[in-house]
């Protein structure tokens, strides 16, 4: 059974959300005519939908918003910071109405947006008068005259009475037919397609009508393409359709095992010889490979699904700490799997306030420094062979290295500052309840969140990197897998057990030449046309036994850390990987990010490329070392 308000809710969710992200644009382009059209839209697509599905607290609250828009994109009152941080309020209590707050909470916004509405220009002009009729037949197909005239009256309509010139005698009545119609009249200012919006659901057969000399405006073009949440157009090109994410979880699981049959499949039509079974198991590979890309794209979600909420924090953290900060993004389109960018926004909050807090300076501090007086917290994306790299900085003090050493050493991290590399002394405030904040604040200070940030993106497969230059900066790092579900794979074989490496990941394959054949301490490096690139043996690494083939492969890998050369003894080819947790006993090895089903029912390790390269770059820094 569908549950409309649910779908009511999650539709009026995504308009807060576009409501609130209008808002921001509008806080630094105020004079921008599409920008004030589409917040107009936005507050009345709202409020008629809530006037729709019962919830007149929404449509009530939000009349006289939708009002104050109507009367800045006319012209009537200007727009100014006072109306643009009174409206996100307005959103913020729109968000609590949903979740069942009280409605007692939005009087005192009515009464302060009545403040700022003081200054507004009367128009002066004489109201219009409409009258129509709904088509006979629109209550057998469930019409509802009285929703109607309740969004009407949401528009502003007024003196709405009944027409009866039309009833029949009494005896020749039909009562499953609508005979009256119903006649008013509205504010000049208001547009005649968000009227003729009202009746969406009942154009066939439908008669309005103006009749005063002064007809309702025709919309302006920048709002022609106004699409209330209900309005969706007859062709389904550009429809969005929401499903459950258990759903597609359960698709993603079905797909994941068909992945395995399929290859299993494979796996015996070419022992068994039979061309036909052959050919059907290559047709089957193909559809398997197409709906597998296809749930694949369905589950991924770009960046910028969630930077809307940290405008929004960037700008209630100017308004709370006095400091003027400028967020900018870039990357937006990167996409990662949805489950992972929901839960990368605690996270990126959490960094958020510890660089607007702790790491930018207040503004006259950085004019005396010689900086802008405005601070700059930049969130950028990118992808990196099989991860997404996720960077938050900030252009604040940076770091102090000697207060974190001294905390470190307090808190019995460390035993001698002296220990640790410079590089490596901004990781210790991942650790748990560290932190250098001589208060606590309302925002940070309690030794809490950073580490929670370490523990939920090593949860999600990733890793964390943190860099500073005292006086400049800091920028933290999220490291994260493409995906958390299915790959394409390189299935290798080192010793008598295989492996599968990304193939995203992998740059080139060359052979190993006869001089790196046996294995020689001292340094390992491969000159790949003119550059000179580090490898490991997985034999070793892995402690594999047996005798080398006589013929290894090179597998030269990447991540943003650079390029590493995997020796492997034989490639046996490339297949379509179902990732598989490992359990908690496993989990702890670092080299190995999952598991996988090969078509003979057994299990394949699948290689961590990030740590590989890590590993191999710093063996390959301690033989230079050593040389």
């Amino acid at each position: 059974m569908i549950d409309e308000h649910s779908i009511f809710r999650d539709e009026a969710e995504g308009l807060v959300e576009s409501l609130e992200s209008v808002l921001l644009a509008l806080r630094d382009a105020p004079d921008d005519v599409e920008l004030i059209n589409k917040a107009f839209r936005d507050l009345h697509t709202l409020k008629g939908s809530g006037a729709m599905f019962g919830r007149e607290d929404i449509a009530g609250f939000l009349h006289d918003f939708e009002t104050a828009f109507e009367k800045v994109r006319t012209g009537a009152v200007p727009l100014d910071a006072a109306l643009i941080g009174l409206s996100l309020d307005a959103a913020d209590h729109v968000s609590a109405l949903l979740q069942d707050g009280d409605p007692a909470n939005g009087a005192a916004l009515l009464d302060r947006l009545a403040e700022v509405m003081t200054g507004e220009a009367p128009t002066g002009a004489p109201p219009t008068r409409f009258r129509f009729w709904m088509a006979p037949d629109a209550l057998a197909l469930g019409g509802k005259p009285a929703l109607i005239l309740d969004e009407l009256r949401t528009l502003g309509a007024r003196g709405l009475t009944p027409l009866l010139d039309r009833l029949p005698p009494l005896d020749a009545m039909d009562p499953s037919r609508l005979y009256l119609g119903w006649e008013g009249e509205i504010d000049p200012s208001v547009y005649e397609e968000d009227i003729r919006a009202v009746f969406l659901f009942h154009e066939d057969g439908l008669e309005l009508e103006f009749e005063t000399a002064t007809p309702p405006p025709p919309a302006p073009a920048l709002s022609e393409t106004a699409t209330p949440v209900a309005t969706r157009a007859p062709d389904t090109q550009g429809q969005l359709m929401r499903v459950p994410a258990e759903r597609l979880d359960d698709m993603m699981n079905r797909v994941g095992e068909l992945v395995i049959a399929e290859a299993r499949l494979l796996e015996l039509a070419a022992s068994s010889g039979d061309p036909n079974l052959v050919t059907v198991a290559e047709d089957i590979q193909r559809l398997t490979t197409a709906m597998r890309d296809t749930t694949m794209s369905i589950r991924m979600t770009p960046i910028g699904a969630i930077t809307g909420r940290f405008r929004r924090l960037v700008h209630d953290l100017t308004v709370k700490l006095g400091k003027p900060i400028a967020f900018s993004t870039e990357g937006e389109e990167t996409e990662l799997d949805k489950t992972v960018v929901e839960r990368l926004t605690d996270p990126l909050m959490h960094i958020i306030r510890n660089a607007v807090d702790h790491g930018l300076e207040p503004a006259a501090d950085r004019v005396a420094m010689g900086k802008p007086a405005e601070g700059q917290v930049r969130l950028s994306a990118r992808y990196s062979g099989a991860e997404v790299l996720i960077a938050l900085s900030d252009d604040g003090r940076g770091l102090n290295h000697e207060a974190i050493l001294r905390r470190a050493v307090e808190r019995g991290l460390i035993s001698d500052p002296a220990d640790i590399a410079e590089d490596e002394i901004p990781m210790l405030i991942l650790e748990p309840g560290f932190s250098t904040a001589e208060e606590v604040t309302e925002l940070s200070g309690r030794g809490v969140g950073m580490d929670v940030v370490r523990r939920t993106i090593e949860a999600l497969r990733g890793s964390l990197e943190v860099e500073s230059e005292p006086g400049h900066g800091t920028t933290i790092t999220l490291r994260l897998p493409l995906t958390l579900a299915i790959i394409d794979g390189l299935l290798i074989e080192v010793g008598s057990e295989r492996f599968v490496i990304p193939l995203a990941a992998v740059d080139e394959i060359v052979e190993l030449p006869a001089a790196h054949a046996e294995d020689r301490s001292g340094n390992a490096f491969l000159d790949i046309r003119d550059n000179l690139v580090p490898f490991l043996r997985l034999r070793s690494l892995l402690q594999s036994g047996g005798v080398p083939d006589p013929h290894q492969k090179v597998i030269v890998v990447t991540s943003s850390d650079g390029r590493v050369g995997l020796v492997v003894d034989r490639i046996i080819g490339s297949n379509q990987t179902v990732i598989k947790q490992l359990s908690p006993l496993h989990a702890g090895l670092k080299i190995f990010s999952g598991a996988t089903i090969l078509g003979d029912g057994s299990v394949a390790l699948i290689l961590d490329v990030p740590q590989l390269v890590g590993k191999g770059r710093t063996a390959a820094e301690t033989g230079k070392e050593a040389a």
